[in-house]
């Protein structure tokens, strides 16, 4: 019998949205509905188990807690991507790696969620109508404003394809993005600071690196106009948090609507929580029933698999 533990359920839906009975039948699956915290807290209550179902980078695995967790076998990842896990060190302890296919929707819809509530003011109209008041705010329209998109890939495009559906300018850059890049998308490819300069929307779409980790930072945020917000539903560390909460503070951009955080959960202490002119989402650029239905059900797969001797989607075979 095989113990296996689903980790950072938040909303207990992975045995609702998916089947894992078959696997309850004869193994022990353990649900755990809040993040467990740090590698110290994770190697103690994974200790017992053999196999991990992890979505995305909620916890992550680092060689820290992977050596010190001596049963485990099989980390079943949602993704086919996560780069919460240290791959190399997996592999050294034997412990295979599986990953999960996903839907293409669901984060850049949050995304235009998050850009027409910020533009509209609705979470501070919406506080305000609740306390018994009536109109606060004067929004605007997106029609004929542009939207900076800094990396214009699967999610990028995404969003730019919604993005033209309301009207907007699209201007977009990444480090090596092409001018047939961007009008494949009905983009401009502009430079770095032009796009940081001119747009009424910077919206943020990299894969997290050594090369794009604080990508956004004083001086980018310095180019935009007082006018203008940024949106990031990607990675948190893209942006340089100290410097946002400072551009914040000083009034120096519109603001921010964010979904993701250099750390996560996000403390309840955090600055970014009582940080003037924010937008503030739960990391939920993934969490549909869509979504999760694909996530769950290919973990339980992969470990179903697994158990059989005939694993699919290895990551780090």
């Amino acid at each position: 019998m095989a113990r296996i533990a689903i980790l950072d359920d938040y909303q207990d839906v992975a045995r609702k949205l998916s089947d894992w009975s078959r696997l309850e039948k004869e193994h022990e699956v353990v649900v755990f509905t809040r993040h467990l915290g740090g590698v110290e807290q994770c190697a103690e209550a994974l200790a017992p188990f053999d196999v991990v179902a992890i979505t995305r980078e909620r916890t992550a695995f680092p060689r820290a807690l992977i050596e010190k967790l001596a049963n485990l076998k099989l980390i079943a990842t949602a993704g086919m991507r996560n780069a919460a896990i240290d791959m190399a060190a997996a592999k050294e302890r034997g412990i295979m790696v599986c990953g999960t296919s996903s839907t293409p929707h669901s984060t850049s819809e949050l995304t235009m969620a998050l850009i027409l509530a910020f533009a509209r003011n609705l979470a501070y109209e919406d506080r305000r109508m609740r306390e018994g008041h009536w109109q606060s705010t004067v929004g605007i329209t997106l029609h004929g404003r542009t939207l900076g998109v800094v990396g214009l890939g699967k999610q990028g495009g995404e969003v730019a394809h919604l993005a033209r559906a309301f009207g907007m300018k699209l201007i977009g850059w990444s480090q090596n993005m092409t001018d047939e890049q961007a009008a494949k998308h009905g983009a401009t490819r502009v430079s770095k600071e032009e796009l940081f300069r001119t747009a009424d929307v910077v919206t943020l779409h990299l894969v997290l690196s050594d090369r794009t980790r604080g990508i956004v930072g004083a001086p980018e945020l310095a180019l935009m106009q007082p006018t203008a917000f940024i949106v990031n539903t990607s990675r948190g560390p893209l942006i340089d948090e100290k410097a946002l909460l400072e551009a914040l503070h000083a009034g120096r951009i519109k603001g921010a609507a964010i979904d993701v955080y250099e750390t996560e959960p996000l403390p309840p202490d955090h600055p970014l929580r009582s940080a003037p002119r924010t937008l503030l989402s739960p990391h939920l650029g993934y969490v549909s029933e869509e979504t999760l239905r694909v996530f769950h059900g290919q973990n339980a797969d992969s470990i179903a698999h697994w158990l059989a001797g005939s694993p699919v989607r290895v990551l780090n075979g």
